[in-house]
């Protein structure tokens, strides 16, 4: 018998969720489930670019506009949709498939319901939502957390039953990494910087939560020592503008490149002489896997779902978040050291194939909705 599942997510952007679910629902799909997808969007946000992302890889779709973070009546589109689709299992991902699509889920008569946790984001510790989230998982038959840090804070915070929720780590498609001679020398070229530059990136979202102005302190107190490494900051988000600042205040024009949204994640990525990631938390850091995957060496902060990712030692260094002379000290050694940066870069790739491959990935979570739609109710 073929499992159909609907997963339900609100998107306002392709990051590491979203990442998630093309490679999950892919990777279902190929072993013969039925995984098919509900996105909530925003009115003036029809993401358009991840729909076309998911038709490529023929996984169905459709889109609701949800007109407000408190647009109850989403729940009764969401009804009729499901009762149309009769699936066996309802998977909901992020703050607001869990609230309305549970409560969709169990109005429409779905006999399954599984939430994954993305993120212990601050807001999740505060009343209501605390005390809706203890409520709603009451409601929801099993859960997956992205890591062990992401399912603790389930069980501890959100009142998860520990025998109810089972960590999956993310997986990637591990294909072979691109030439990283090639893929530098085409961002020196991008950048007109001479072959001597060392190239030091950052790929995220420029929100409080990835802790960039640290990382740019850091980068300021090293700009002499080390005239020839230049900072490329991948990303939009609300701080750009404080950001550019920031850097602008601390002297480092010419020094400091701020690039936008990058189509060509792994190539750029590739090209790195290193990932700088300071976030103050992370549900698991989606980007730290794709840069092991291509043998760029990480320097992150011990904090969160980042030390299950990234051995401090092994395939990267390791910080305390927030702390400016721990994070100098890391990019100043490793600036330094060519030999140490390839050896980390090395070993994360091997890391990234022993534990994070996306087959890995899609069996486990096919044998939670296996185990559910065989025994309904354990």
């Amino acid at each position: 018998m073929t499992i159909r599942i609907v997963h339900i997510i609100k998107v306002i952007r392709v990051a590491g969720a979203e990442q998630h679910l093309l490679t999950l629902l892919a990777g279902l799909r190929a072993r013969g489930v039925d995984a098919q997808m509900i996105l909530l969007v925003n009115p003036d946000n029809d993401m358009q670019d991840y729909v076309d992302l998911l038709a490529a890889h023929n996984i169905p779709v459709q889109r609701m506009v949800i007109q407000r973070h408190t647009d109850v009546m989403i729940v009764r589109r969401l009804m009729g949709a499901l009762r149309d689709l009769k699936p066996d299992i309802v998977h909901t991902h992020l703050i607001h498939a869990d609230l309305f699509g549970t409560l969709a889920a169990r109005l429409a008569g779905v006999r399954i319901v599984i939430s994954s946790r993305h993120n212990d984001d601050a807001f999740r510790y505060r009343l209501p939502l605390r005390l809706l989230n203890r409520l709603f998982w009451r409601m929801t038959d099993a859960g997956i957390g992205i890591s062990d840090s992401i399912t603790r804070f389930s069980i501890d915070v959100e009142g998860a039953r520990a025998n109810q929720i089972q960590r999956i780590h993310y997986g990637l498609e591990l294909s072979q990494p691109l030439d990283k001679g090639a893929a530098r020398a085409a961002l020196l070229k991008e950048f007109g910087l001479n072959a001597e530059a060392i190239l030091v990136g950052v790929a995220c979202r420029l929100v409080e939560q990835k802790g960039v102005g640290y990382g740019l302190e850091a980068f300021a107190r090293l700009k002499d020592d080390f005239p020839n490494a230049h900072l490329l900051i991948a990303g939009e988000g609300p701080l750009r503008g404080d950001l550019e600042a920031q850097a602008k205040r601390l002297g480092l024009d010419g020094r400091v490149h701020f690039l936008g949204w990058r189509a060509d994640n792994p190539r750029f990525l590739a090209g790195l002489d290193m990932l700088l990631s300071p976030s103050l938390w992370e549900g698991f850091g989606l980007v730290l896997l794709e840069a092991m995957a291509q043998q760029t060496p990480i320097i992150a902060s011990d904090v969160s779902a980042i030390p299950e990712v990234v051995v401090s030692e092994a395939t990267g260094l390791l910080v305390s978040p927030r702390d400016v002379g721990a994070l100098t000290e890391a990019l100043a050694r490793l600036l330094a050291d060519k030999p140490l940066r390839a050896h980390l870069g090395m070993m994360g790739r091997e890391r990234a194939e022993d534990y994070f491959s996306a087959a890995h990935m899609v069996d486990e979570t096919l044998g939670v909705y296996e185990r559910y739609t065989k025994n309904p109710g354990v």
